[in-house]
């Protein structure tokens, strides 16, 4: 066998495989970056069938967060909004930070009328 046949068999295994699996942990974060640009999610960590099993779950997880919010009485605390399951090479949403007094200001005389 040529090195060739054996990158082209290695290229063509499963996403599921245990060769596979062993390739993408062995990426690094900038890897992962250019794949994710790329739009490759099959080169992920995860294969197809778990990043499909975990957009499911996030979407169960909302459906029962809106049907808890639009049931209850108001009266109690209110659930929190659940996170999105975490996924391999996908970083967490930032915080975003509380707008400053100034911006406040602007953005109201903005939406009264009082253009530039």
């Amino acid at each position: 066998m040529t090195w060739r046949q054996l990158r082209v068999l290695i290229q063509h295994l499963p996403p599921e495989s245990s060769t596979m699996t062993a390739l993408r942990n062995a990426l690094s974060p900038e890897e992962y970056e250019r794949q994710r640009k790329n739009g490759r999610p099959e080169e992920g960590r995860w294969s197809l069938a778990e990043q499909l099993l975990a957009g499911i779950t996030d979407a169960l997880q909302e459906i029962q967060y809106i049907l808890a919010v639009t049931n209850s009485d108001g009266k109690g605390r209110r659930p929190r909004r659940p996170e999105p399951l975490p996924r391999p090479g996908v970083t967490t949403r930032k915080q975003r930070e509380p707008m400053s007094e100034q911006a406040a200001e602007r953005l109201f005389q903005l939406i009264n009328g009082g253009a530039a």
